[in-house]
Parts: C-alpha cells; structure tokens; sequence
C-alpha cells in the first residue's frame, strides 16, 4: 500500500507524490509568549511522527518550523514579567525546546524567526507591491484579495463569509474588509523595524510565506498546523505566496491537525483555558503523554481527559513488559511478526492513522505478554514490536514524573523501615505502612528482588 494523506485543499485523500527528494515539510511553528500547552504538544507530536513515518518509508525529509519571536502577545507578556520582548520570547522558545525533548520530539532540520527574516520580509512585501497585490496607507501595506480570484479556495469560504470578523472601520484606507496587513506601522514603545513605508513589523501571515521560501523554496510538499490557523492564517499564506511566485499550488497537501479542547472550547493561551505540558509531566512521564496523543486520529478533535492519562499510563506499563520480554524461538509467533509489521504500517500509509496503529501495537504486546517460560516470543516479532515503537517515538525507559521525583527520598525512607519491620516478624506494623502509603497514593509491589513502588494513578 502506498502512503495517501488527507489534503485539505483537495478535500480528499490523495496518493502522496513528493516533488523529489528531500520532502519538504513545514509546521507552522509556536509564538513563544508563554509556556507550550498540551494543543502544542499535539500539533508537535503528530508532526514528529509524520516525519518517521516518512522516513521509515524511505522518503528524505527536510522539516522546517518556525517561531513567530515578535507579535503583540509577547509584547504583552513581556510588559506583566517586566523584561523586553525578545527575553520573554527567548525564554519561552527555551521552555518549548526542553518540553519536546522530553517528549521525544525529534528537532526540525530549521527553525527560522520573524526577527532573523526581517530584511527577506521586507523584500517580499516590496514583491507584492511591485507585482500589483500590496498597497501602502500611512505605513501600513495591505495585501489586496479582490486581485487574487482564488483566495477561498483552502477553507471553502464564500465572499461573504470572508468579511465575518473584518472591521473596517477600525483601518481606514483599507479597499476592501477581507484584505489583510503585511506591514503594521510602529506604535509608541513597541518593537520597530525600518522599512521603505517607514518603522512598523510585518503582519503575521507574510512571516511563514517568507520563511517558507528561504528554507524551502516556492513550493512545499507538506504543510502541517492546527486547524484553527486554516482560516484566515493559511488561507492568506496560499494568497501571497501564489500572487508572489507563481508556483501554484504553494503547498501541495496541506495537514491539519485537530484542535485539543477543554470540555467547552479548544485549548489556548489567549483564552486562559490551557494546560501546560509541564503541569502534566509533573504528574505522569512524558512517554505516557504521547501515548495518549496518539490514541486519537490527528484529524480528529479531542478533548483533554485526565482518565485518557491514566489509561494510557495503564497501557504504557504493559507495553514495556512486553518489551522487555525475551526466550526462545517460537514458529507461529514468527510467522505473526512480517503479518503484524503489514498491517501497522497499513495503518500509517492510510493518513497517519496513529490510533489503528496502535492497535496492532497493543496486540502485539498482548502476544509477548501472555507468553510462558520456555516458549518465549521470537526474536523477530520482538524486533518488529521494537521497531513500530521507535516509529510512535515510545520511550521505553521509565522517566518519574516531577511529583514522584520530588517524593523519592521520603518514599524510599518508609520502604526500607517496612523491610526492616518485616525482618523483624512486625507484620501489623509493616502493613500499617503499606496501608497508610496507598492511602497516599503510593502503591508499594513486592518482588522476588525487593519492593518497589510507584504512584497510583487513581490517586493522580
């Protein structure tokens, strides 16, 4: 079977053809005014896999994704934290970089910034002047959608339902309600650059247009964000992008991932409704957060769910015992392992369908789990179940969340009294302490090599 993506310019899905090699990939990246939430972690997860799918399938990829490093919600969040713009964006660019590694998302090959595009920009909305697109108000340049006849074409919207949100009244000068800013004049005490129109900073959809060309080029093979950016952010990307080079279609298959929400709304840093990757990963490992993202087609919306956690946390367990099963040959598990590899790579040929993969991930789990002593799994099914983990980037080794990190030294006190109490024959006291742990969440499991323990995820 070979690889079909779901293209939302097309409406379809559609049988992958690269423009050769590498395939240029571009995620439409994070705006660094605050720490990454789980709608972030989502859209770079799904990302991350894309990409392995990809290269797993042969395919060289070249993965740019940008930082929007200047806008006016990093102004804001620098003016509440009292340091400049460019610190608050560089500290939550920081804050980005160490949620992904922990969550074993692989680094884009690029990572461009507003702010380093600066002269490219500029030069690209000059381009659009020159060719009849833009046009100047006062020091701000509007990229003109009445010269464009196939602006609508991503999102399906009628001119009338192009003008829902526009407010003319507040930009005088503007021709028509749907034309959008390219250049923003400065205002008093914000960040400016100089420009032929006089200081401002771009608008915000001729930054991933530019961007996109100096690290890819006039056309990109696959373009990944949420869904909430289809309209007007990509929309307006495939506007300029075409009235400026030509190449249509800008994007040939454009991904969009759907937007993770609350139980009412989707989850943002603009409506104060988020969760931040970090708050999660102080109560559960990072390997069991990915696994929870990926329980769900990445077209879908999904609602956060702090049982979905625990029960990927449940599967998760079983996963690394299955993992770390080792034995003998056995003929019919052979047989099983090329079967069970075809159809978990079906099901990520089939538009990246994560969740169908797991699936066979987990029955193939189940066989090494519930093999005995003597009759093993097989070398080669253990190697396949090994390679459609590092395809899902499921690390296996254990990572404590924060909260048991930080409970560790009192954990271990307790553990080593109760052994103690037991060498002694002192078994009311030993259970008592078991007993008064659990009531703590703390869920104590005792070996033929000792006790451990672990945090209960129902207490969680």
């Amino acid at each position: 079977m070979a690889l079909r993506i779901w293209n939302t310019l097309a409406g379809e899905k559609q049988l992958f053809e690269s423009r050769g090699d590498p395939v240029g990939m571009y995620v439409c990246g994070m705006t660094p005014k605050f720490r990454p939430h789980l709608g972030h972690a989502r859209l770079y997860v799904v990302a991350d896999v894309i990409r392995r799918t990809l290269e797993y399938l042969g395919y060289g990829v070249k993965h740019v994704q940008n930082f929007t490093d200047i806008d006016d919600k990093i102004i804001e969040r620098a003016r509440s934290e009292g340091i400049r713009p460019d610190e608050a964006s560089r500290k939550y660019t920081d804050a980005y970089f160490e949620a992904m590694a922990r969550l074993g998302v692989r680094p884009a090959h690029e990572y461009p910034t507003v702010t380093g595009s600066m002269p490219s920009i500029i030069a690209y909305i000059q381009g659009l002047i020159d060719r009849g697109y833009g046009y100047v108000v006062d020091g701000d340049v509007y990229f003109e959608v009445a010269r464009f006849p196939e602006y609508g074409k991503l999102s399906g919207r009628t001119d009338e339902e192009g003008l829902v949100g526009a407010r003319k009244e507040l930009e005088p000068g503007k021709r028509d309600p749907r034309d959008f800013a390219l250049w923003k004049r400065a205002r008093p005490g914000e960040p400016s650059w100089p420009s032929p129109w006089g200081e401002g900073r771009p608008g915000w959809h001729i930054e991933c247009s530019t961007m996109v060309r100096d690290t890819l080029g006039d056309q990109v093979d696959l373009h990944l964000g949420g869904r909430d950016l289809l309209f007007p952010h990509h929309e307006n990307e495939i506007a300029q992008s075409e009235a400026f080079t030509g190449c249509v279609p800008f994007a040939r298959y454009w991904v969009h991932i759907g937007v993770l929400q609350t139980e009412r709304a989707k989850m943002s840093h603009s409506l104060l409704n988020f969760t931040t990757v970090d708050e999660v990963l102080d109560r559960f490992e990072p390997a069991v957060l990915r696994l929870y993202l990926l329980g769900t087609h990445y077209r879908a919306p999904m609602v956060f769910s702090e049982d979905g956690l625990r029960g990927a946390d449940r599967g998760l367990r079983a996963l690394r015992a299955a993992y770390a099963q080792e034995g003998d040959v056995v003929a019919q598990l052979e047989g099983r392992a090329a079967d069970a590899l075809r159809e978990f790579t079906a099901y990520l040929e089939d538009d990246f369908n994560t969740a169908g993969a797991l699936g066979i991930l987990f029955d193939t789990a189940h066989e090494l789990n519930r093999a005995v002593t003597g009759e093993e799994a097989a070398p080669r099914l253990r190697g396949v179940f090994r390679t459609m983990i590092d395809l899902l980037g499921l690390p296996m080794g254990e990572e404590r969340p924060a909260a048991a990190v930080a409970a560790a030294p009192f954990v271990e006190l307790l553990v080593e009294t109760r052994t103690a109490l037991r060498d002694e024959r002192q078994w009311v006291l030993a259970d008592r302490v078991r007993d008064r742990l659990r009531d703590l969440g703390v869920v104590l499991e005792d070996t033929p090599n000792g006790t451990v323990w672990r945090l209960d995820e129902g207490a969680r």
